[in-house]
């Protein structure tokens, strides 16, 4: 079977299973988390400030800075939705390496950062805190349980990388003002916004083969210690 289609028959399917597991829709904010966490990062290595992140229960989220006009606008309205599909890779290869306890540390460790330098409103502080409380529940419950968890995040963030940029190029097509980072990006260049979105997507596409072929590569045996 080609790969692109087997990738999307797998996106598919995943978005199916994972909506029919009790609060999946609540852990699916972890991407809009990574996806804010990639613009903060992103102006404050282009020399801007970052005021405070904002994330919603409607899975939206923003991300209040101060940066000067010019290339350094656009690099950071690039790196939202990138962020978002390379994280989903970074998952699926821990998986495969099977570093899944640390890959929840990881998680657990960005929502601490976030909390501590970035969101300010009330409902992202809740979310982020009980998040944590629970990533690390699941860590120490053990290898199947945590494997298990691990596996429905790196699911759920590989689902949304791409799903955000499907809805994204549909709001270009419909109601270009309001398609966020592309909206953005078409500002600050000649490029329509709907071109933004359709390279937010190509990109996204490319990121879940990889990481689906992470997950079907055979993973290096367990070795025992003695």
């Amino acid at each position: 079977m080609n790969k692109w289609l087997k990738t999307v028959l797998y996106l598919v399917g995943a978005a199916v299973l994972t909506r029919l597991i009790p609060f999946s829709s609540w852990f699916r904010i972890m991407d809009t988390m990574v996806h804010e966490l990639g613009h903060a990062v992103a102006t404050l290595l282009a020399s801007g400030r970052v005021l405070s992140i904002e994330l919603n229960p409607d899975h939206s989220g923003t991300t209040y800075s101060v940066l000067a006009s010019g290339w350094k606008t656009v690099a950071v309205s690039l790196a939202g939705y990138m962020s978002a599909s390379l994280f989903s890779v970074l998952l699926f290869y821990g998986h495969a390496r099977r570093k899944q306890g640390e890959g929840l540390l990881l998680v657990s460790g960005l929502a601490l950062l976030m909390i501590v330098l970035f969101v300010r409103n009330s409902y992202g502080i809740w979310w982020l805190s009980i998040f944590i409380v629970a990533t690390l529940v699941f860590y120490f419950l053990g290898p199947r349980v945590r494997n298990f968890y691990y596996l429905l995040l790196a699911f759920l963030c590989l689902e949304e990388s791409v799903m955000g940029p499907v809805s994204l190029l549909l709001y270009a097509i419909t109601q270009p003002a309001r398609a966020g980072d592309a909206a953005n990006l078409a500002n600050q260049t000649v490029i329509p916004a709907v071109a933004w979105a359709l390279l937010f997507l190509l990109f996204s596409l490319w990121c879940a083969k990889l990481a689906l072929q992470l997950f079907w590569r055979k993973r290096p045996a367990a070795t025992k210690e003695h």
